[in-house]
Order: structure tokens, then sequence, then C-alpha cells
């Protein structure tokens, strides 16, 4: 289940600490679009509260991790999470800290220090309805031994995929898609950030609508 990944409280006591906070409190900049566009750098979390206040998280993993230290064994929570709007935007974050709240924060911030634009179209040649329902093309990502292959697929298809990889395309606004996957999936932080490589991919290279619209 989807929930706000936005806490209005902390924001509405925000104080910008960067140059790119400061304009977008100011009203310089207007959306996240705009800061990817012009390659700015986003180093406060509350950057993406601002501009996306609708912006909803899904935890996909969490556990104990054990360590040993000098000073005995040390138990730590790690929790694993993807952010998105459901619209073009989506980011994969991980965190691990001595009480789990901590860790589910630590998670949130970098998640949304690590979220990026999804370009949408239909690239299935069976669909060609010009709705930015699917990926525009095949696009393929890799994270530590997993990698995976995302293909376009017609309007009603749904997501053809594993659930860690349907929460990350489902939270970027993605609705069909099918994929094929290599590697240890299991591994539920590689699998998610594989699918994030492979949206992040969506923009390196054009197309014939990108044509039309410059």
């Amino acid at each position: 289940m989807s929930m706000s990944a936005v806490d209005k409280a902390a924001l509405e006591k925000w104080v910008p600490r960067t140059k790119v906070g400061k304009m977008v409190l100011e009203g310089k900049i207007t959306s996240l679009k705009e800061i990817f566009e012009k390659n700015l750098p986003l180093l406060e979390p509350e950057i993406v509260d601002y501009l996306l206040p609708n912006l909803k998280y899904e935890r996909i993993d969490a556990g104990l991790v054990q360590k040993m230290t000098d000073a005995g064994r040390r138990t730590r929570f790690r929790v694993v999470v993807v952010v998105g709007n459901e619209d073009g935007f989506v980011g994969v974050g991980l965190g691990k800290a001595k009480q789990y709240v901590e860790a589910l924060n630590k998670a949130l911030r970098d998640a949304k220090l690590n979220i990026i634009p999804v370009k949408r179209g239909c690239g299935s040649w069976e669909c060609r309805c010009g709705e930015p329902h699917s990926v525009p093309f095949t696009v393929v990502g890799k994270s530590g031994s997993v990698r995976i292959v995302i293909k376009p697929a017609p309007k009603g298809t749904g997501l053809v995929a594993g659930e860690v990889a349907k929460v990350v395309l489902r939270l970027a606004g993605i609705k069909d898609a099918w994929t094929e996957t290599f590697g240890e999936t299991r591994t539920s932080v590689n699998f998610a950030k594989a699918t994030l490589n492979a949206l992040k991919n969506t923009y390196k290279f054009v197309t014939p609508l990108d044509w039309l619209r410059g």
C-alpha cells in the first residue's frame, strides 16, 4: 500500500541550505523537471517534497542486519523504499539505523535524493495510442548481478514483472510493460536499482515526439 512520503510539518519549518533550495522557496524554480533540465544539484530532500506534494512511498524490503565490531555484535534495521508521484518521477533509497523509524526516514531521504525523471510513451507497435502509459522504447538496466529489460506493451497489458519491479514501474507512472530479468532478483535493493537504472535510460535517446516538441 502506498503512503505519503511528504512530511508536511517538517516542510513548513524548512530553511533551505543550498542555492537551489532557496530558488525553489522563492518561486524561481517551479518544477522538478526544471532542476534536471538545468542540471542543477539536488542536495535537499525538502526540494522534492516542495515540488512534488503528492509523492508516495512503498517499502519493498525491511530486516535486521548484524555486524561484528570490537564491542561485540551490532544489530541494525535495514529498510529499502521506493518513492514516486505516479506521474514521471521515481526514486529508490536504502536506510540503516538502530531504530526502524530512523532507518525508514533515512531510506526516504536517500530515495528523494536519488529521484529521477522518467520518459513515458507508447512504444508498442501493437498499440500506437500515443498516450504515455508505457516506456517509449526498450530499455535495459543493471545493478549488481541483476539485469532487467523493460519493453513497451500495448494498453491493457498491465505490468508483467516481478513484485519489486512492479512497485518501481507503478510509482513511476508506467501502467503497461513487459520485462525480462537476469541474475539474483531476490536481492530487493539491486532489483529495484536495476529497474530504476533502466527507467533512467529512457532519457538517453530522443524520440520523434521529442522532435515535434522541440
